[in-house]
């Protein structure tokens, strides 16, 4: 009964601290004070309008409220970002972040990034958005500077954070939920929480999916158009997490994690001509155990440490006739291993140092005539320092990378030693006012990929770094308007980009290759806006808005016919745009996004266009708390307007379709 009482207490407090944080005109004046008997075991969420560098996020809350249900579907909120959708549910996505390419984007799950030396990219298709507690996207160097190295070493991240395990009064908790949807989609999940004693607990998750895939679409070729469905787009998915959370009292802090990941799914393939024939198939396996370790001695230093062993399979097959054998089966197998540490030490309230060290090594084996077997060793070093008050805040960051790579056949690229600064500052002008005016550099660059390495006649071994520095002037401002509007934020940043030594495939005289032959120019403003109304004392409406103007030209050759043309599938206008309402009775969210017109290839002319789209959502739910458990059901239509849209060339995606989920929390 004290226990439960002393949380009680705890919670009211939170509760009275965070209000005028978040809804405040002033409540970005903090007054920093020490308070005893108090452990803080997880850490607060940043202010996305007194960072120095962009920061977007979706918390658990906007996530039910906006009805989405998967990882791309919530990246698609943010300013600035491509998603490249290869069509449907199966279909691969990545994420670009500013026109930068998919391959600058870092990957992170409950902070250790998720790695793919062999493309450079991350499938976000794979993770689950039921076990998420926030998703946060931010360019350049976030503010905090206690993270990995490998965090620094990237233009830009998307951070998966998902959910620790929340009792209540009881020493466990059970989720299950069932969702179901056009095109076959079946997916089951169950989590299991558990407390295992003082200070340590545990959770089991998995979940199951499936779908046909089988989605109508309409097949353009001039005048003439064809109804047809998408063909070899099936999906079979398996996906199970274990963690492990012990507080370790003045040890520290321990969690550890399991992660493994199943699929057979079908590539759909383009559609050109009216073929749409698709025999390709793609199986993923993939697996990680990683571990994180912190240390608080006291407000001055701390220290922490992390590990993961990443383990990747997956086979490729081909069935097409265009083969001798009428087929074509690839096998690839990834290994990773990681580790990090980290010291934090302010000497002073208002001055922070970091030093991170990292070290990993890649290997890479697959079937493909004359394969290398490359093993890459990678070494990355940061120092960092952090000035903080309650108006500027200034970051400075330098990363060493040093990375050799050894071959058991061939020849092996030189060692590769780069130093990469970062500096990012925000001021706010006014002392009684949240309006803030951030400036940043970064300069980075991204390794040649296995696959741009040693892929089979493509690949060269005399690749550069792709290299990008980064510039980026804001101002952001959050706050009340009135009673009827307690809370506004409003960020808008200019950026500009440039590309060296991009990496691209040129044609030689019979085959391609990869060159260092590429030079991008790219200019751009995002705007984010969000904003609640209370129109009663229990109803109200919240709203967001996105918009990114983007300019991403190739600067590579003033004779070549693409000179100044927008690169490959960069829309020069983006935005989205979500009103919710919530009601004790019943929530209902709205939800828009829209892509101007972008070209498949570096040539803009009308062949290569891909035209312009709007896709919509409505979604509907309630929560039902019951006695024992509480039941939410949530209810959604999906492009209702049925707009027929491409967002890879040839690739199309789905129509109207509709989605029913049901939750149970005991």
């Amino acid at each position: 009964m004290p226990c439960f009482f002393v949380r009680k207490v705890l919670c009211l407090c939170a509760w009275l601290i965070s209000v005028p944080l978040l809804y405040a005109q002033e409540g970005d004046t903090l007054v920093y004070r020490t308070l005893s008997e108090v452990e803080v075991v997880e850490k607060a969420r940043p202010s996305v309008t007194a960072q120095t560098m962009p920061l977007q996020q979706l918390g658990r809350a906007e996530i039910e409220r906006l009805g989405l249900q998967s990882l791309s579907e919530a990246v698609k909120r943010f300013s600035g970002v491509t998603v490249k959708d290869y069509g449907g549910i199966g279909g691969l996505k990545t994420v670009s972040i500013r026109g930068l390419g998919a391959q600058h984007t870092a990957v992170s799950y409950d902070g250790i990034t998720v790695s793919d030396a062999q493309s450079g990219q991350a499938d976000i298709s794979r993770f689950s958005l039921d076990d998420v507690e926030s998703v946060s996207l931010s360019v350049g160097q976030t503010d905090d500077i206690f993270q990995t190295a490998r965090m620094y070493a990237s233009a830009g991240a998307l951070m998966i954070k998902t959910s620790a395990p929340d009792f209540g009064e009881h020493p466990y908790r059970v989720r299950a939920q069932v969702r179901a949807g056009s095109f076959g989609l079946v997916n089951p999940y169950l989590r299991y929480d558990r407390k295992l004693g003082k200070g340590w607990s545990a959770s089991l998750q998995g979940d199951y999916l499936r779908a046909d895939g089988d989605y109508p679409f309409t097949l353009t070729n001039g005048s003439l158009t064809e109804k047809k469905k998408r063909l070899n787009s099936d999906i079979e998915t398996r996906r199970a997490e274990a963690n492990l959370l012990g507080n370790l009292g003045k040890g520290g802090n321990l969690s550890i994690k399991g992660y493994y990941f199943d699929s057979e799914r079908g590539l759909p393939g383009s559609v050109i001509l009216y073929n749409d024939y698709a025999g390709e198939r793609l199986w993923d396996r993939n697996g990680f155990l990683q571990a994180h370790y912190e240390k608080r001695f006291n407000s001055r230093l701390a220290v922490q440490a992390q590990g993961k062993y990443n383990y990747a399979w997956n086979q490729y097959v081909d069935i097409n006739n265009n083969y001798a054998s009428g087929k074509q089966e690839d096998r690839y197998t990834q290994r990773e291993y990681y580790s990090s540490a980290s010291i934090l030490y302010s000497p002073a309230n208002r001055i922070s140092f970091s030093l991170t060290e990292d070290f990993f090594v890649n290997t890479l084996d697959n079937t493909l005539p004359n394969c290398p077997f490359p093993t890459r060793y990678t070494a990355l070093t940061v120092a960092a320092a952090q000035y903080k008050d309650t108006r500027l805040t200034a970051t400075a960051s330098l990363l060493s990378t040093f990375i050799t790579e050894q071959v058991k056949e061939g020849t092996p690229p030189a060692d590769r030693k780069r130093l990469s600064p970062a500096l990012s500052a925000s001021w706010r002008i006014f002392p009684d006012r949240n309006l803030r005016l951030r400036t940043a550099f970064k300069d980075i660059f991204r390794t040649p990929t296995f696959n741009d390495l040693y892929y089979i006649r493509v690949g060269n071994t005399n690749l550069k770094p792709e290299r990008a520095r980064q510039y980026n002037a804001g101002i952001t401002w959050n706050g009340a308007l009135s009673a009827v509007i307690p809370y506004v934020s409003l960020t808008v940043d200019g950026y500009y980009n440039r590309v060296h030594d991009k990496i691209v495939a040129t044609p030689t005289l019979f085959i391609w290759k990869m060159r260092n032959a590429g030079e991008v120019s790219i200019k751009g403003a995002d705007i984010h806006f969000s904003a609640q109304t209370a129109l009663h004392k229990k109803i109200t409406l919240q709203w967001q808005g996105t918009y990114t103007y983007q300019q991403a030209i190739d600067l590579t050759d003033e004779t070549a016919k693409n000179y100044r043309h927008q690169i490959p599938y960069t829309p020069r206008h983006t935005g989205s745009a979500s009103l919710s309402a919530q009601s004790p009775w019943l929530n209902i969210s709205y939800s828009l996004t829209a892509v101007g017109d972008r070209y498949a290839l570096p040539q803009n002319t009308e062949s290569n266009r891909i035209d312009r789209y709007t896709e919509q959502s409505i979604s509907l739910s309630r929560d039902f708390p019951l006695k024992a458990c509480r039941l939410r059901l949530q209810g959604e239509i999906i492009n209702p307007a049925n707009v027929n849209y491409d967002i890879i060339k040839f690739y199309p995606m789905p129509g109207r379709s509709w989605r029913i989920n049901l939750n149970i929390i005991l």
